[in-house]
Parts: structure tokens; C-alpha cells; sequence
């Protein structure tokens, strides 16, 4: 079997995203709250900056509905 070599990331461009905690946890399932958890947020209007990868847009749909995402464009 041939292996395939990747790509080379892009250096010059890296998105970041501004995950800001709008809604409570509280009275949410457990797996949501420990996304939140996960993400860094604590409290409500808690702000983190995260890369953008595909892990982190994964946890943002699993509580999209209590936060709001800005895309940070870093050069």
C-alpha cells in the first residue's frame, strides 16, 4: 500500500474563533455542561479564543444554542 503525504498546513492564515458562554447550564444534560467545560467557559459572558479545527466546531454544535461564535481572521 502506497502512503499518502499529507498536505502542509497553511501557516500564513489562522482562524481563530471567540466562543462567548450567553446561556446557563444549569438544568442542561451532563454532556453539555462538560462541553462547556471543555471549552474553557465557566460562567455566563465568559469569552475564550480557540483554534478553529474540526474538534472545536464539533463541540460548538453540540451548544450552539448557548453561546454566540465570532471567526477571528489572524495573519
Amino acid at each position: 500500500m502506497a502512503v499518502k503525504e499529507k498536505a502542509p498546513k497553511q501557516t500564513t492564515e489562522m482562524k481563530e474563533l471567540k466562543i462567548q458562554l450567553v446561556r446557563s447550564v444549569i438544568g442542561r444534560p451532563k454532556k453539555q455542561r462538560e462541553v462547556v467545560k471543555g471549552l474553557g467557559l465557566r460562567k455566563i459572558d465568559t469569552v475564550v479564543i480557540r483554534k478553529d479545527c474540526p474538534e472545536i466546531r464539533g463541540m460548538i454544535n453540540k451548544i450552539s444554542h448557548l453561546v454566540t461564535v465570532e471567526v477571528l481572521e489572524k495573519k
